[in-house]
């Protein structure tokens, strides 16, 4: 029952203004000794505020014409229900009440007053202590309805949570098992059993070792021991597992280790997802990038994956290299197409397989016609080399394609070594320089890779490379021989003969670099510095020695004779050095002139109609249109010193060397040239030369080639 004010027995007399300010002090009294001993949702205004409407109940009731207790019970009720229930709350309440309220509302005086205020007491405790043991009751209900909420609710979602387990262990699409800390099978859903091919009451009898692929790699059964004793709590791998009918099925598996509430393994899950589709693609799309669509054969990421490999070997095993290119494939894939070209390729792929074919060793195709042979283990230089006999005999019978009868060889280069002291890339770039060796030797051939003659390839393309710059860095110079007529010994002119004086090779004579000079086009600025040093030397010998000096004789290339710049490089030459163009003599080779074409012979007819003279350098040594020589611009013949080796022998002379020579002096005179023999070593042939009628000789019986000053002693 809830009191109101209404039911609470008025004073006889109005509350008195001192009445009412004894309420207010009480209450503020009352706030001030209860605030802290228990915790309510108020502030210290709201605490005053209500205690000031419970102090008006006390109060009415202990002022009553008709006294009850009521008031106070209710009161008692009211702070419990502000959540005033601590402790000392009630007894400071009680006591405030005994001590403070008549002396706080002027009535302390009067005895009648005391004993109500007693009885109020224990109204106010008896209100407070039923309605704390109600709230207590209910809490306590509330706590007991809210546990068996939350045991139901529990249940329910053990309920649920079982329920969707077991949909989902066994309607999952992948396999599922649960067996026990030994692999022994507890469990296993129906997509494991369609995998493996077992029902699930013949999987519950075994373990699972049992169905572990012998092949496995060794660390599967390294993580399943470790997940047996705790010491993984799970691992993934990709295995095979055998299937009833006898089949492999590749799998994705994924186990765990799941514990007991003491941490100690309790089961084993397995999760099995069958990737036998996806290994078998792998498979094929790695054998599709190791190897050559056309030919089928190993291609050149296999073969460098078993040549990086075969390196990885012990010390002191050896191994085999055959670089092979089928000579003049391009011309029968132009001629007749590129399928026929393809199948020819088919043809010789599986030639050189069956003729290869064994242990140790790779056929594989580079690309386009180039094929290399890898052979691991051999045992000497002999083994590889019957290995290309083997392939070039393989390569001899013809090859019928499509109504064509095609023959095709191939150029092989050999390289065998031990595998330490040396590099896959090593290996492959001898093979490489050996193949070009065996072009060049002449095809269909092999050719062994030789150290000597590599090292002499190497210096051949260092020449080549430093050559522009060594130009430009003054390393070369030139050395002059002289000409000598053979009637009085008087030197009518010397011949320029450039030098290298190379800062790693040292010393270089023209037979090292001229010819790489040609090759790279070189040769027209090293022919005109040669032409510029000769004519600038010419013209200090002719402020030296004035009408004595003798001819400046200069070697022309044939890409020089070529050379639209030829005549205005060798006019203005001659004009910066102010030097008669009689004083420079050009010469060239007899192939070089005969073979020349109308622009470049008119630049020699130019020239010696500047003055300039024209040589032919090693004549006899060509084929000779000996009618075409009267209409060249040519005013000596310089005869190739070959013919001097039968002229040189002190018991006798070559009657064939003696007559040719006679000829060619015969001839050069009926032209009204002059003839100078190269290679004179030897008094008797400069002698026997003289006799013929041969006007001047050149070779180390007059003076080796040397600088200007060793030169000027005989002039």
């Amino acid at each position: 029952m809830t009191w109101t004010r209404q039911d609470i027995p008025r004073a006889r007399s109005a509350v008195t203004e001192p009445v009412a300010a004894g309420m207010e002090a009480f209450a503020q009294s009352w706030a001030s000794a209860i605030i802290g001993t228990s915790y309510v949702p108020m502030t210290k205004a709201e605490v005053v505020e209500h205690l000031r409407g419970l102090t008006e109940l006390l109060v009415e009731a202990l002022l009553a014409d008709t006294f009850r207790t009521s008031a106070a019970h209710e009161v008692g009720i009211r702070l419990v229900e502000a959540h005033f229930t601590g402790t000392e709350t009630l007894d400071r309440t009680v006591q405030l009440m005994g001590d403070e309220l008549l002396t706080e509302l002027g009535r302390d005086g009067e005895p009648h007053l005391r004993s109500r205020i007693a009885a109020l007491q224990g109204a106010l405790s008896a209100g407070y202590a039923q309605s704390l043991r109600e709230r207590t009751l209910d809490e306590q209900e509330a706590i007991r309805e809210a546990v068996l909420d939350a045991r139901d609710h529990a249940e329910a979602a053990l309920r649920a949570s079982e329920a969707r387990f077991r949909a989902v262990f066994a309607e999952a699409a992948i396999g599922m098992g649960i067996s026990d800390t030994d692999g022994n099978i507890l469990e296993v859903n129906q997509s494991l059993q369609d995998m493996l091919g077992y029902p699930a009451s013949e999987l519950r009898q075994r373990n699972l070792r049992s169905l572990m692929h012998p092949a496995d790699a060794e660390s599967v059964w390294v993580y399943y021991e470790q997940l047996l004793h705790g010491e993984r709590d799970h691992f993934r791998v990709e295995k095979r597992f055998n299937r009833r009918d006898g089949e492999a099925v590749w799998t994705h598996l994924t186990i765990s280790l799941v514990r007991d509430d003491d941490g100690q393994p309790a089961y084993q899950v397995a999760m099995v997802e069958d990737v036998t589709d996806r290994h078998l693609l792998q498979n094929r799309l790695r054998y599709q990038a190791l190897h050559d669509p056309l030919t089928t054969l190993p291609n050149r990421a296999l073969f460098m994956e078993r040549l990086s490999k075969a390196f990885d070997g012990v010390a002191g095993t050896r191994i085999g290299l055959c670089y092979l290119d089928l000579d003049g494939f391009k011309v029968i894939n132009d001629s007749l197409g590129h399928d026929i070209g393809d199948q020819l390729l088919v043809a010789v792929a599986n030639r050189l397989d069956e003729s290869v074919a064994g242990d140790g060793r790779l056929v594989a195709r580079m690309g386009g016609d180039e094929f290399v042979i890898l052979i691991e283990g051999s045992t000497g230089t002999q083994s590889i080399v019957d290995i290309a006999d083997r392939v070039l005999y393989s390569l001899t019978g013809p090859i019928r394609i499509d109504g064509h009868e095609l023959s095709v060889s191939a150029s092989i280069g050999l390289v065998e070594r031990e595998i330490n002291g040396t590099t896959s890339a090593d290996l492959m770039r001898d093979a490489d320089i050996t193949l070009y060796w065996a072009k060049a030797d002449g095809k269909s051939r092999w050719a062994l890779y030789d150290p000597e003659r590599n090292a002499r390839e190497v210096a051949r393309f260092t020449l080549s490379a430093t050559m522009p710059a060594a130009l430009e860095r003054d390393e070369f110079y030139v050395d002059y021989q002289p000409l000598v007529r053979l009637e009085d010994s008087k030197v009518l002119g010397v011949e320029a003969l450039v030098r290298w004086q190379h800062p790693e090779f040292g010393r270089l004579a023209p037979d090292r670099f001229i010819e790489l000079a040609e090759e790279t086009g070189l040769i027209v600025p090293l022919g005109r510095w040669v032409l510029r040093s000769a004519c600038q030397q010419a013209r200090r010998w002719l402020d030296e020695f004035g009408d004595a000096t003798p001819f400046v004789s200069v070697n022309l290339a044939v890409r020089q004779s070529r050379d639209p710049a030829l005549v205005s490089d060798v006019k203005s030459i001659l004009e910066e050095f102010a030097l008669p163009p009689h004083l420079l003599q050009l010469e060239l080779t007899e192939s070089a002139i005969m073979g020349t074409a109308d622009e470049p012979l008119e630049a020699l007819r130019q020239l010696s109609g500047m003055g300039v003279r024209i040589a032919i350098d090693d004549f006899g040594t060509g084929y000779s249109n000996l009618a075409y020589l009267k209409h060249l611009p040519v005013h000596e013949l310089k005869i190739a010193g070959s013919f001097m080796e039968g002229m040189r022998a002190a018991d006798g002379v070559d009657p064939v060397d003696s007559k040719i020579v006679s000829t060619l002096v015969s001839l050069a005179h009926a032209l009204g040239l002059t003839v100078t023999a190269e290679g004179v070593e030897t008094p008797s042939q400069a002698e026997r030369l003289r006799k013929i009628g041969c006007d001047a000789g050149q070779g180390w019986l007059f003076a080796r080639p040397g600088p200007p000053h060793q030169i000027e002693v005989l002039f």
